[in-house]
Formats: C-alpha cells, sequence, structure tokens
C-alpha cells in the first residue's frame, strides 16, 4: 500500500506528460492529508469549446474523505483502495459508483523492502524516466470544514506474482500495489463508465520499473 510518494510539481512536466498546468499549494514529498495534485475530466470539456482543455489538475488532500465524513483527519486512513472492495466499502463507492476517476501524477512512490530484517524505505519509478499515471477516485466534502475540499485516493491491486512489488511489506504481509496507466489509458481511464472501471485494475510491468532503497528517506 503506498502512504508516501513524490508527486509531479514541476509545471513543465505536468504540462509535458500530462497536458495540464500545476495548481497551488503542493509540496514535493506527499503522505496522507497532505495537499497533492490530481488530474480529473474537465467538468465542461463536452461543451465543444476549443478554450475549455479536456483535463485539468487540481490540489485535493491525498486520503478519501468521503462527503459524510466530518473531519479531515479520515483521510489518514483511505489514501488507497483496494480494488476488490473499492465498489463495497462506504469511504468509496459512491466515488467508485459515479466513475469519479482521477490521475494522481508521481515521480516515485515509496515502499518498505523488509528483506534485510528490517524497513528500508524504496524509491520506485518508472525506468524510462516519465512520471506515472496513477489511476484514483476523487470526491469532494463540504461538512469536514464548512467549506468545499477535495480529495483523492489512489487504487491498488495484488501483487503477490508480481516481480518487483511482491519485495515490499512484511513476509506475512499481502503485496499490493498500485495501478499504474500507461500513457495511452489517460482519457479512457479519466471518461470510463463506472461499469468499466475494472477494465484497467491491471499490473504495471515489473521490467518498466526501476527501484532503489532510501534509507535516508523520512516523514516530512
Amino acid at each position: 500500500m503506498c502512504s508516501n510518494y513524490d508527486p509531479v510539481t514541476h509545471p513543465d512536466r505536468l504540462r509535458l506528460y500530462f497536458g495540464v498546468d500545476a495548481p497551488a499549494g503542493i509540496r514535493p514529498q506527499v503522505w496522507p492529508t497532505y495537499l497533492a495534485p490530481f488530474i480529473r475530466r474537465h467538468p465542461h470539456a463536452d461543451v465543444g469549446d476549443d478554450a475549455v482543455p479536456p483535463r485539468e489538475a487540481l490540489a485535493g488532500v491525498f486520503g478519501m474523505i468521503p462527503h459524510w465524513a466530518g473531519e479531515m483527519s479520515f483521510g489518514r486512513r483511505t489514501y488507497n483502495a483496494r480494488s476488490e472492495t473499492v465498489a463495497e466499502k462506504p469511504s468509496f463507492r459512491d466515488a467508485w459508483r459515479h466513475g469519479q476517476h482521477c490521475i494522481v501524477p508521481a515521480e516515485a512512490v515509496y515502499e518498505p523492502d523488509w528483506r534485510s530484517g528490517k524497513a528500508v524505505p524504496t524509491r520506485i519509478e518508472r525506468a524510462d524516466g516519465k512520471p506515472m499515471g496513477i489511476a484514483g477516485l476523487w470526491t469532494s466534502n463540504r461538512k469536514a470544514t464548512g467549506s468545499e475540499v477535495l480529495s483523492f485516493t489512489m487504487l491498488t491491486i495484488n501483487a503477490d506474482e508480481h516481480s518487483l512489488f511482491n519485495q515490499f511489506h512484511k513476509p506475512q504481509d499481502e503485496k499490493r500495489m498500485v495501478v499504474i496507466l500507461g500513457e495511452d489509458q489517460y482519457d479512457e481511464w479519466l471518461t470510463a463508465p463506472a461499469g468499466k472501471s475494472m477494465d484497467f485494475m491491471r499490473q504495471y510491468p515489473a521490467e518498466r520499473l526501476v527501484a532503489m532503497g532510501d534509507p535516508g528517506r523520512g516523514r516530512g
């Protein structure tokens, strides 16, 4: 499960790889409840106005805060959504049912490697140097603060048979990985109806990823 990652914050990389402008208020390192960029289909993308871009990047809380949640701290336990149960869990099921898809732009994600007997924070990124586009869900909440708060979660799948992501977390724990999309899937994911969401829950090839130990990594 991914609780720590480096978002794409450089405006040039967001424009080049995702076709969006950078939102304000985002941090270079993200933990649950931090503000970070997420990308969704522009709400007016279908009006036929060439001036309206197909996608937009917004700043949201990492950790889903459903409309009924009354506190921001709720996001500390909803930063990942298991694809196997996302349609049933109260925190995620409304966003899943309504197809509120988003892309989480990430330079790298971090996972603990326990093979030495202790947790070694490990940086995982694409081997080609391009950023990851992670499949997620977004929602809006007004109850927690009295004004609109946007938030998002990353979708995850089982990785017991993935030759890279199965190296992380404690030996007795189930292996999980975030759903990394291919660039050709970005618009398909953002526009996909809810009934097609599971079609995207696939493993990203291990040979297209690299991992590097980072023992100096600490919580921000």
